[in-house]
């Protein structure tokens, strides 16, 4: 059977079996069918069903190869705290490696790499190491994106520009357009770059930063697949869509406020389901109306298109949902406007006709403001420092956890705890992705012949 008859077949039983998960041969028949599909050529392995069948269903799928389990040298199964730990340059080398074989150019494969690894000393592991396989190998593999693309200028001011980036990886993309903006904004004091047909571009985070070393202001922002539903609506129609800035401090870390515009993210609804804890009211809406709390059947009605997220705010007005409604339709304007580009369901990842992966082309949009055309960036930094600080010290809840932080300070963190424990703890999952990546790819088995945890 084709990958796209086998998707269709778990996604009949997941409608047709609502509380199939608690029966036997419910589960087997899932299970061997998910097997199969996994298997199937052009089967996207960033497919929620996977997602499903590990929390709901409680599959755990053989690997190809076999998945290892990590062990302590006593040969009991590894706890977070056992975890190997991997320097981030080996890693960093690693990803670039994998980006090479690919054909990606040298000079774009230690841009991928980099914005990859800088996820990672973040502490945002949704985006680093763990995005390399599922989201950029797979989808070059599926003939969905391409590892080196010429990207064109369609148009081009002083101060503004408008580039094509043909499906491309996002990941040098993203940069690409960054420089473009803080170039400008050197010069004529702003620039503004819009990009139409990109990729993912991994943490927008990054292109904030981008600026703010550079003595910039920086703000980006992307489209992504249908996910979220406008306020009192119930139909997924915009991406999780982040508005991202970052903006030069006297601290050690700029301020940099980088997330969605949605309450939560898919990823966040499985956290909560390998937990066993129901999902906040608010942040799901189903097809009728209704705000769900119970996280397995979100999960199972997400992949039917049953359910959506709620935008910053929740579900309804009464705790300002229109508002993070509004941010969100700002960035797919900005992404699509400008670009003539797709959106909704032209950017959903798979053909519904055939259940085959379809290419996702993106927008996205950057703009640097040079400080000191404005003032002097160290006057700049010391004021927003001094601000960030009085924040930082003001009157702290008393059942709280005694600390209070400024956007970007969690990252800063993060880096810095890692830095110090000598890099990032490398998960089994991303262990067994990093295996089959040695082992397929050209050239990496000469390189890698052992990996730190084996």
């Amino acid at each position: 059977m084709s990958a796209s008859d086998l998707r269709n077949d778990l996604l009949k039983i997941i409608g047709e079996n609502p509380g199939g998960h608690q029966d036997t041969t419910v589960r087997e028949t899932f299970a061997t069918k998910l097997q199969e599909y996994s298997k199937a050529e052009g089967a996207d392995s960033s497919d929620v069903i996977f997602a499903i069948g590990k929390a709901v269903f409680g599959v755990e799928l053989e690997s190809s190869p076999p998945a290892k389990k990590a062990k302590t040298e006593n040969g009991h199964a590894a706890k977070p705290a056992d975890l190997p730990i991997v320097d981030f340059d080996y890693m960093k080398a690693f990803m670039k490696e994998v980006f090479l074989s690919y054909g990606v150019s040298p000079e774009r494969a230690e841009t991928c790499s980099d914005v990859l690894i800088e996820a990672d000393k973040r502490g945002i592991d949704s985006h680093g190491l763990g995005r390399l396989k599922p989201i950029y190998c797979d989808r070059m593999d599926n003939g969905i994106l391409y590892p080196d693309r010429p990207i064109e200028i369609v148009q081009e001011s002083e101060t503004t520009a408008l580039v094509d980036g043909n499906l491309g990886l996002g990941l040098y993309i993203g940069p690409h357009c960054m420089q473009m903006a803080i170039d400008k904004a050197k010069k004529f004091g702003v620039g503004f770059v819009a990009c139409r047909n990109s990729t993912h571009y991994g943490i927008a985070g990054y292109y904030a930063t981008m600026a703010t070393d550079q003595g910039c202001i920086g703000l980006t922002g992307t489209n992504a697949r249908p996910s979220i539903a406008p306020t009192f609506g119930v139909e997924p129609m915009l991406g999780t869509n982040p508005l991202t800035w970052g903006i030069p401090s006297s601290d050690d870390f700029p301020f940099v406020i980088d997330c969605a515009t949605s309450v939560n993210q898919r990823g966040k609804i499985e956290k909560y389901a390998r937990d066993g804890v129901e999902t906040p009211r608010g942040a799901v809406i189903d097809d009728q109306g209704v705000e769900r709390t119970d996280t397995e059947g979100i999960l199972k009605d997400m992949v039917l298109g049953k359910c959506a997220l709620t935008p910053l705010g929740g579900a309804g007005d009464k705790m300002g949902g229109y508002k993070g409604y509004g941010w969100a339709t700002t960035v797919e304007l900005l992404c699509t406007a400008i670009q003539s580009g797709p959106w909704g369901e032209d950017i959903c990842g798979l053909d519904r006709a055939t259940g085959k992966p379809k290419p996702m082309p993106l927008g996205h949009f950057f703009l640097a403001i040079d400080i000191e055309k404005l003032c002097p960036v160290d006057t700049f930094k010391k004021n927003a420092g001094v601000f960030l600080k009085a924040l930082r010290e003001s009157r702290k809840a008393p059942n709280g956890p005694g600390r209070i932080w400024t956007a970007g300070e969690p990252e800063n963190d993060a880096r810095t705890e890692r830095t110090g424990q000598g890099g990032m703890k490398v998960p089994v999952p991303l262990q067994n992705n990093m295996v089959a990546l040695r082992d397929t790819r050209p050239g990496l088995k000469e390189k890698y012949e052992k990996l730190p945890f084996e």
